[in-house]
């Protein structure tokens, strides 16, 4: 008899053997053949062709099918372990890790409905964060109302809760926060360094759904998601504090540059108008210098917000620095502006701020307004003229606006206002 006929033989012998132990799935079964098959393979490298030893290794190999599938198991989650931590450290973009752990979460769980992703914000509540159910919906919202929730009782004890029957369960009694009514569900804390950063839910159709290697594998995932949610939540934090001016709250400098380059690209590219609008509060330096510069930051918060009220979600203002301010207006010609404008100067006139001594503080506002393509072409020039602009209406009539000159080539070559 061949080597290949007595491989063949021996195998046949084992799968035999495999179908009559009760204790094992089919998957578990063809598991073990494969493994067989390698070490049958593997054996005969190195000890030859020899039908005594392989039956006595296919013996040892299914008398201790227990401990081989702990074996196996246990290397299947550290490969699982290990891609994970490849997929959820690949990005620092919060919703792009979001995604990917509810991604995740669908692909090891059989027959899963449905993983929802709640995390905690800067203001310390617990927000929707990211979804994904089983016919591929994504990030479907789900309101957080009941308190006595899935969600709110994980995130608030720290502990996994398994809820094996939907149906049956207190929690599920009057309300569901998650819209389900039946079948199993899993809440999971996302804790980093004992703190809990938010919560996965997953959930079956069906009771009972939740295998232990599921359970274990979905450990793992949260382990790895509350690493992943929390560097990628720190990276927002400090991303947003780059960006952002932290006496007024607005966007500062930096993002000034970076929306009036992309606002260029856009209107050269879909061949539209914007303007850009540098102001000034009149009456400002008098502030300072009667109050004081805490006094001062105060009165620039409080008009900055009441300018924002005035504004379309599509406008962008800007604190330029000290007491000036750049507005950009996408998508927009003179006559639109003009009300703008109008609008602006009436209210920084009806504008107060009280006073530590009892005054009212009032200020005005003065403006230079510049069109894309008509005065300028470039981030710099468009700065530039319309700051030009806003210096002769401070000389010659503060408290209204002036439209930039004529264009001109000549601004290409002038220094940019922060230099």
């Amino acid at each position: 008899m061949s080597k290949i006929d007595t491989r063949l033989e021996i195998l046949k012998e084992a799968q035999k053997s495999l179908a009559d132990a009760n204790d094992l799935t089919l998957e578990e079964r063809e598991s073990l053949l494969k493994l067989l098959r390698l070490l049958v393979e593997g054996a005969e490298k190195y000890y030859g062709h020899s039908k005594s030893l392989f039956r006595k290794l296919t013996g040892d190999l299914i008398s201790n099918r227990s401990l081989l599938m702990i074996l196996q198991q246990q290397t299947d989650e550290l490969d699982t372990l290990r891609k994970l931590s490849l997929n959820l450290t690949s990005s620092l973009n919060l919703p792009t890790v979001l995604d990917a752990v509810v991604t995740e979460a669908m692909r090891l769980v059989k027959k899963a409905r449905t993983t929802r992703i709640f995390i905690y914000n800067s203001d310390g509540f617990l927000e929707f964060g990211a979804a994904l159910d089983d016919d591929g919906t994504r990030n479907h919202s789900v309101p957080l109302s009941n308190k006595d929730g899935l969600t709110y009782t994980v995130a608030c004890s720290g502990e996994q809760i398994v809820i094996e029957d939907l149906k049956n369960h207190q929690i599920y009694k009057d309300v569901s926060e998650e819209d389900e009514s039946e079948g199993s569900i899993i809440g999971i804390p996302l804790k980093f360094n004992d703190n809990v950063v938010g919560v996965m839910n997953l959930s079956k159709s069906v009771p009972d759904g939740f295998a232990p290697s599921e359970l274990r594998l979905l450990g793992l995932l949260a382990d790895q998601a509350a690493v992943a949610i929390f560097n990628a939540s720190l990276h927002q934090t400090v991303s947003t504090q780059a960006y952002t001016d932290t006496v007024t709250g607005l966007p500062n400098r930096r993002a000034l540059d970076e929306h009036l380059e992309q606002e260029v690209y856009s209107a050269r590219r879909n061949g539209y108008t914007f303007a850009v609008i540098m102001m000034d509060l009149d009456g400002f330096k008098q502030v300072n210098d009667s109050y004081g510069h805490t006094i001062g930051d105060q009165v620039l918060k409080a008009v900055s917000s009441y300018l924002v009220t005035g504004l379309r979600s599509t406008d962008f203002l800007v604190r330029y620095g000290g007491d000036e301010f750049t507005l950009i207006l996408s998508k927009t010609d003179p006559p639109a502006v003009r009300l703008v404008m109008d609008k602006l100067l009436k209210k920084v006139k009806s504008f107060s701020y009280d006073a530590p001594n009892g005054n009212k503080i009032g200020l005005g506002l003065s403006a230079g307004i510049a069109f894309y393509p008509e005065h300028a072409r470039t981030p710099a020039d468009l700065l530039h003229v319309s700051d030009q602009a806003l210096y002769r209406t401070k000389k010659n009539r503060r408290g209204s606006y002036t439209l930039a000159g004529e264009f001109t080539d000549q601004f290409s070559q002038q220094p940019s206002p922060e230099n």
